[in-house]
C-alpha cells in the first residue's frame, strides 16, 4: 500500500530532513510514527501525499510512484488519501458543514450526494448536531473531529494524521484515537504521527520511530 525505498529529502538550504528511509505499510494496517520534534515525521507524511517530493529514492502509494508522478496527476492521488494536518487548516468564516464539504467540491458529485456524505461523515465522528455551528464555538476535541470528518468525507483508502492529539487533554485524545480505530476496523489504512508517549505505550499497533531523519525502529 505504502512503501519507501532508500528515500532522502534534502532541502535547498542543505538541511537533510530524511536519510535513507526504507519502510512498508500494508493495506488495512494501522501504524504510528513516533519521534522527537524535528525528527522528520511531518516531512515523511507530506511525501506520501506529494506535498513534498523526495530528493532521491522511491515512494510507492498504491501502485503509483510518487517521485515520477506528474503534477496533473496529484489531485487524483489525493482522492484516495485523507489528511489531517497539525495546523488543522480550518476556515473560520464557514460553518462546520461548509468546512467538511470542501474535498467534495472538486469532484463531480451532485449537491444531494455531497450533503449525504457530509452528514454521514459528521455522524461518524459524533458531530451531526453541529453541522450549522461556527468552528469558533467548538471545543478543541470537536474541532479535531471536524477535521477528521473533512478528511474522510470522500471515503479515502488511506488516512494520515499529523499529531492529531496535540494540545488535547487525555479524554479528548482517547476519543480521537477511538475514531481512527473505527475507520481502521473497516479496512482503512491509518498512519498517525505522534510524540505522545502515553499513547504509544498503550497501543497494540506497530510503531515506527524516527530520530534525526533516520528510521530507528
Amino acid at each position: 500500500m505504502i512503501s519507501f525505498t532508500d528515500v532522502c529529502k534534502l532541502y535547498p538550504e542543505g538541511y537533510e530532513a530524511l536519510k535513507n528511509i526504507t519502510l512498508s505499510i500494508e493495506q488495512g494496517e494501522q501504524v504510528f510514527l513516533s519521534g522527537h520534534s524535528g525528527a522528520g515525521k511531518s516531512t515523511l507524511l507530506k511525501l506520501i501525499v506529494a506535498i513534498e517530493r523526495p530528493t532521491s529514492g522511491n515512494i510507492v502509494v498504491g501502485q503509483q510512484n510518487i517521485a515520477a508522478l506528474k503534477r496533473s496527476a496529484i489531485p487524483y492521488l489525493r482522492r484516495n488519501i485523507g489528511m489531517i494536518f497539525q495546523e488543522q487548516k480550518i476556515l473560520y468564516d464557514r460553518n462546520v458543514f461548509a468546512n467538511v464539504v470542501l474535498p467534495l467540491q472538486v469532484t463531480n458529485f451532485d449537491t444531494k450526494t455531497r450533503a449525504a456524505r457530509v452528514r454521514a461523515a459528521l455522524d461518524k465522528v459524533g458531530l451531526l448536531n453541529k453541522e450549522k455551528a461556527d468552528p469558533i464555538t467548538l471545543s478543541g476535541g470537536e474541532k479535531q473531529r471536524m477535521c477528521i470528518a473533512r478528511a474522510v468525507v470522500h471515503r479515502p483508502t488511506i488516512l494520515i494524521a499529523d499529531e492529531p492529539t496535540a494540545n488535547l487533554d487525555s479524554n479528548y485524545a482517547q476519543d480521537i484515537m477511538a475514531v481512527f480505530e473505527s475507520f481502521n476496523q473497516v479496512g482503512v489504512t491509518v498512519l498517525i504521527s505522534t510524540h505522545d508517549e502515553q499513547l504509544l505505550g498503550t497501543t497494540s499497533h506497530r510503531v515506527l520511530e524516527l530520530g534525526h531523519g533516520q528510521l530507528v525502529t
